[in-house]
């Protein structure tokens, strides 16, 4: 993630809202990937102009879930007669606001999105809505269990469904611990399932389908029955030695996903590192140091530069961690492998890479109306 700069010349970040400085109005501009200080228009009630450098000229305007509820960061561009984001237009479900706890899950699951969102952006990854796309488009929706009714975190045709018990960090920890799984956060739920969702679009019924079975496994094995045989019998005892996780092990399908799911981990880390102008110098005990390493940017050259640089900077990252008394940020290692599968996963994005496409009217219903999404995410993602 980037750092931005604020007219007043102040460092914002990327879920900033106002300058501490100058106190302007900040929003993101999706379609020039900038945070940008927003200035009234005069001439255009609720509409601003941007000052970046950058952003079209015209009349932006808030996105409607921020004029009403607070809960977005972006703007709407000029010319587009949305009340809502583009990031916004993708939701079919939000939470029952009429609940107290509903707002502070819906902002952090949004919240957990738009970063998602960012790196798609950046990737220049294909990206289209359930309206432009009925069959398979994205959209996503925010749900909470029921008495009668259990929602499982999944994919299913495009939707991505969460359960908001996953923005409560208590219970998202005691499901960590009850699962065995070394990480389990929010914002890796939602990489997690954009993967299955860009397996669907770039691997399925596409030429690369051999070399992913070549590497993941063959995808057509049933499903219900490999998730029965993981919760029955649990990882193979050796997956340390092929698999980037636990739960990668349990079918093709939940490898392919963990893997997407750690490479946008490593981008979006390295691409924060850059921003700050982070090297990772290594310098062990005896003999000569070892050369300094800069961080690139997103837009990897190659596989290999990405690892070099992400290596030595895991093992910052959990020293940083260890000196504060916390849990590794990242209790991983990648076996070789992993790292086949990783750069697979990195060269099917660089072969991809595209101008974004931006949705256009998407409904957004409560769920307090609406019981379930129109299609029943897949069990247990």
């Amino acid at each position: 993630m980037k750092l931005f700069t604020c007219a007043c010349g102040n460092v914002i970040f990327y879920e900033s809202k106002v300058c501490t400085v100058c106190s302007r109005k900040l929003a993101f501009l999706p379609e020039q990937r900038v945070l940008s200080a927003l200035e009234p228009d005069p001439e255009h009630e609720g509409g601003w102009r941007a000052l970046n450098p950058r952003a079209s000229q015209g009349n932006y305007r808030l996105c409607q879930n921020e004029l009403v509820h607070g809960v977005c960061s972006w703007a709407v561009a000029p010319g587009d007669d949305n009340t809502l984001c583009s990031s916004c237009r993708l939701n079919q479900t939000i939470p029952d606001l009429s609940k107290k706890p509903a707002k502070a899950a819906w902002e952090a699951l949004e919240l957990a999105k738009r970063r998602m969102m960012f790196t798609l952006l950046e990737l220049g990854l294909p990206i289209q809505s359930h309206e432009e796309k009925p069959e398979g488009g994205l959209a996503f929706a925010f749900m909470e269990s029921r008495k009668n009714k259990k929602v499982f975190t999944g994919q299913a045709n495009g939707l991505i469904t969460i359960n908001t018990d996953e923005a409560d960090d208590p219970r998202r920890e005691k499901i960590r611990k009850e699962m065995g799984e070394a990480y389990r956060t929010l914002l890796g739920h939602f990489r997690h399932e954009i993967g299955h969702y860009y397996w669907d679009q770039l691997i399925q019924n596409s030429p690369r389908i051999e070399a992913f079975r070549t590497l993941f496994g063959d995808e057509t094995f049933s499903y219900q029955k490999a998730l029965d045989r993981h919760y029955k019998n649990g990882p193979p005892a050796d997956w340390h030695a092929n698999f980037v996780s636990q739960y990668a092990t349990m079918h093709p399908w939940e490898d392919w996903a963990e893997t997407w799911a750690h490479y946008l981990h490593m981008v979006d880390t390295l691409d924060t590192a850059r921003s700050y102008g982070l090297v990772v110098a290594q310098q062990p005990l005896d003999g000569e140091p070892l050369p300094s390493i800069s961080i690139p940017h997103t837009d990897f050259s190659d596989f290999d530069s990405l690892i070099v640089s992400w290596l030595p900077m895991t093992v910052a990252l959990n020293s940083l961690d260890r000196s504060m008394g916390h849990p590794d940020s990242y209790p991983f290692v990648l076996p070789e492998p992993a790292l086949k599968k990783l750069r697979f996963v990195h060269d099917t994005i660089a072969e991809t890479r595209q101008p974004v496409s931006y949705t256009k009217d998407a409904p957004r219903q409560n769920d307090a109306a609406v019981a379930a999404p129109v299609n029943p995410p897949a069990p247990a993602n």
